[in-house]
């Protein structure tokens, strides 16, 4: 297709192609207009009739470029547009915060509700009643395995030497030496007073370390129980809401232990778990401020602190027969046979039917169906990571403290076992 463009002067035709774009230089020509060739009527106005100059375009290799006078701002226009969004982003930060402060508590407070209301109610329901003596017990026995589960000895003693057949951790063969330091060098071992069962009914909890507590607002039912018992490392600062503020036991080996000095503000006692030798000499160490030779501490598998915030009296060695008692019992519901290394978890709740009337567990069971759910209370990672671990066979863990729920001998606050 052809167009005429008319000059005022000299006329000229300029071929257009549409069906593509040619790389080449168009250029404005003052005083042209076109106009159709068919019937002569004007395509574009005169020059004389156009207000504002047209500018140049540059085509080349398929970028368009303006003139540069035209495109960019003048240095005024730039000042003054950089104050207008410098003030307009410090408004948005700022203005909010000091306006919205109720109204952000509201909504989070609006956001994070229990996960559960049934189960807080019924947690508080449970504690509203007086505390029943020898209920575990009683519920205990109808129970296959429930003979191998009573009168385990809970913490080691210098008047009861034992002869070991099971290395660590569900024995103390060849750890002997060590173990007569770290007796030594506590002044109170055995059971304290405060916990036998002449005191009076006693009330438990095992607070574990389950993502299934997080969102579960039991902290302020926790700290109500008598006997409090938690885990390795896991947390209370911060986690006061969901996990308590208050620590009877801690049960602990040397690579759990808490670094922080606040997680054992309001800790009574610790309670080493020995699956090495090497475990006993780190008690040791701790107690007597004697420090582990640059060696020793090679042999673990992760830093371990050098010092725990606690007087003497209040640090234990838990006898390696509940461990060993516990994952007896774990082998009638385990696939494969042999000896059973049992969670922390699971011993303590072993350990807290030999010390309490009434047991009650929060933050326990584990769902391997949905990989994607909270692994723990207090962190980020997720359920698909405990298919990595092979020392313990939770789903063994798992029917038998469901069974332990079923029968009443203890009580599930958290709801998923």
């Amino acid at each position: 297709m052809k167009h005429r463009l008319k000059n005022s002067e000299p006329s000229a035709y300029v071929s257009i192609k549409l069906d593509g774009i040619s790389t080449g230089t168009m250029v404005t020509m003052n005083h042209l207009s076109a106009e159709d060739p068919d019937d002569g009527s004007p395509l574009l106005p005169d020059a004389e009739e156009a207000a504002t100059p047209t500018p140049v375009y540059h085509r080349q290799r398929g970028v368009i470029e303006t003139d540069s006078k035209e495109f960019f701002l003048s240095g005024r226009e730039n000042l003054v547009l950089s104050l207008v969004l410098l003030i307009g982003g410090y408004s948005a930060i700022l203005i909010p915060a000091y306006l919205t402060l109720n109204k952000t508590a509201n909504i989070s407070d609006d956001y994070e509700r229990p996960r559960d209301q049934v189960l807080l109610n019924r947690s508080a329901s449970l504690l509203s009643e007086p505390c029943k003596p020898l209920w575990c017990l009683n519920h205990l026995k109808p129970l296959s395995f429930s003979a191998g589960l009573l009168d385990i000895p809970v913490f080691m003693r210098q008047d009861r030497p034992v002869s070991w057949d099971l290395s660590p951790p569900l024995g103390l063969q060849g750890s002997e030496e060590n173990l007569a330091l770290a007796l030594a060098s506590l002044p109170q071992p055995g059971l304290p007073p405060s916990l036998k069962r002449e005191g009076g009914c006693k009330r438990c909890v095992v607070v574990g370390s389950g993502g299934v507590l997080h969102g579960s607002y039991l902290g302020s039912h926790i700290d109500q129980y008598d006997v409090i018992i938690r885990l390795n490392n896991a947390p209370v600062p911060g986690f006061e809401r969901d996990a308590g503020t208050r620590t009877t036991i801690r049960l602990l080996y040397p690579e759990g232990a808490p670094h922080s000095a606040e997680e054992y503000k309001k800790t009574t006692m610790v309670a080493l778990v020995v699956f090495k030798s090497l475990d006993l000499a780190w008690l040791t160490s701790v107690i007597t401020k004697q420090p582990l030779s640059f060696w020793s501490k090679l042999w673990f598998w992760r830093e371990v602190v050098d010092d725990i915030p606690l007087r003497a009296e209040n640090f234990r060695i838990l006898h390696p027969e509940i461990m060993h008692k516990t994952g007896q019992v774990l082998q009638k519901y385990a696939v494969k046979q042999g000896e059973m290394v049992p969670t922390l978890g699971a011993s303590a709740v072993v350990m807290a039917l030999q010390l309490c009337d009434q047991v009650s567990l929060a933050g326990f069971g584990y769902d391997m169906q949905h990989p994607e759910a909270r692994l723990h209370y207090y962190e980020e990672l997720r359920m698909d990571v405990m298919k990595a671990q092979v020392v313990h066979d939770i789903s063994a863990e798992k029917l038998f403290l469901r069974d332990l729920v079923a029968a009443g001998a203890v009580t599930d606050l958290t709801g998923a076992l």
